[in-house]
């Protein structure tokens, strides 16, 4: 069978999709890239929002249109979309010949030979997958480290999408990690729901910082990128650590999703604006050179203009190097779907103002990067990241002069014009 594979979402998603894409290339079946050459297109959906669930919908429209035409035989579909809509999914595209569930995904050979719905339950544990192959770029990588959340905010669907919190045995990860670097992966990003609870499931409390640790003594090791922070469990142990060694970018993403209390009191958060300025302070003060990124959602039930004020004075006080905008989207099953909803007019004012916001601070973020001398990693001869800057979700920067991808290496800023960069590689 020669399969096309459309993955959506998240990295967490694409990890995925790599290990049951790897699971069919190891029983004998052949991974195309274009849809005409497939006998069946998979697609890997993401259901985290209306928006992630309107795109998930649009491809397998396009998909059921190729298969009507008889560009392709079959088309089946997984992922987040699935887990949170089960069996709605296939009584709203009927054409479909499979829908599976994520834990089906450890079986995905048989289960494509099955017509109808294939629901089986999230298993209890994570480990080392049996089959991995990458579909990112040769020299970077996302590692997971667990799957689900325990923290139940009340505008997030992931604990009924994803489960209870699972942490990935130690052993397997530092396993997996080796396997990336043996396969020549310069940088590995750790993700997960919230990768500072790491551990806290099976070793009785987060520990993150042990396995930092241990990944450290690894033969070989380019660089780790931490993802997915949750701000209270942020510890100063894991700042010195990364301040300590250059085997650790000196970026961290943390989804602050507000600063202003009552906002995230509503939002269910666990943490709230006192400790949130603690964590980035401490930060900032330990690594010096610490890149932030952070994600806020505006337009959150019972906002107020008071509170979205505090919003834009904290974002031009901290300087986030990267940051992302979501108005709120109301989703059945959470707790803010039943409360007093904010007017779309206005979130779509609110989120326009907070981007305003940013860019003013990207450009004092720029005078000041004019003419230093920054990390930065080639994924491309003439383009490539800084350390600031996270495969996929964040910017690229161009070079002077060609590099060899996947090169790791210090170059000088010559331009900086709002999210355009370009550097000067340093021999």
């Amino acid at each position: 069978m020669k399969f096309y594979l459309i993955s959506l979402g998240c990295p967490k998603n694409l990890t995925n999709s790599e290990e049951f894409s790897a699971r069919l290339l190891a029983k004998g079946h052949k991974m195309v890239f274009a849809p005409e050459k497939a006998d069946e297109i998979i697609i890997n959906t993401c259901g985290f929002i209306a928006s992630a669930v309107k795109e998930a919908k649009d491809e397998i429209r396009t998909a059921l249109e190729l298969k009507q035409k008889g560009i392709v035989k079959k088309v089946a579909v997984t992922g987040c979309l699935v887990e949170r809509f089960k069996e709605q999914v296939a009584q709203e595209f009927p054409q479909l010949d499979t829908v599976f569930s994520i834990a089906a995904q450890d079986a995905v050979e048989t289960v494509l030979k099955q017509k109808g719905t294939v629901l089986d339950p999230l298993p209890s544990s994570l480990y080392l997958p049996k089959y991995k192959m990458s579909l990112t770029a040769p020299h970077t990588a996302y590692l997971k480290i667990a799957d689900g959340c325990n923290n139940r905010c009340a505008y997030c669907t992931i604990p009924f999408i994803r489960g209870r919190y699972r942490s990935k045995p130690m052993n397997d990860v530092l396993r997996e990690a080796r396997g990336m670097i043996e396969n020549g992966v310069r940088e590995i990003s750790l993700i997960a729901q919230d990768t500072t609870s790491y551990g806290m499931d099976l070793y009785g409390k987060p520990n993150l910082l042990g396995l930092l640790e241990k990944l450290l003594k690894l033969k070989g090791l380019g660089r780790l990128r931490i993802m997915y922070g949750y701000p209270h469990r942020v510890t100063r142990e894991i700042a010195r650590l990364m301040a300590g060694t250059d085997k650790i970018f000196h970026y961290i993403d943390i989804p602050l999703q507000h600063i202003a209390d009552p906002v995230l009191k509503r939002m269910n958060r666990h943490c709230g604006g006192a400790q949130i300025r603690r964590t980035l302070d401490m930060l900032k003060t330990e690594v010096p050179d610490i890149s932030l990124r952070t994600n806020f959602i505006v337009g959150f039930p019972g906002e107020t203009q008071k509170d979205f004020n505090e919003l834009k004075k904290f974002v031009r006080q901290y300087e986030f190097d990267n940051m992302g905008v979501f108005e709120y989207f109301r989703e059945k099953g959470t707790a803010a779907y039943a409360m007093k909803q904010i007017p779309a007019a206005v979130k779509h004012q609110r989120a326009a103002e907070l981007v305003e916001v940013q860019s003013r601070v990207i450009d004092k973020i720029n005078k000041r990067l004019a003419g230093t001398v920054l990390e930065a990693i080639a994924d491309g001869p003439d383009f490539g990241r800084t350390y600031k800057d996270a495969p996929d979700i964040d910017g690229q920067v161009t070079f002077t002069r060609p590099v060899t991808p996947g090169t790791i290496f210090k170059a000088r800023v010559a331009e900086a014009q709002g999210y355009e960069r370009v550097l000067e590689p340093l021999n």
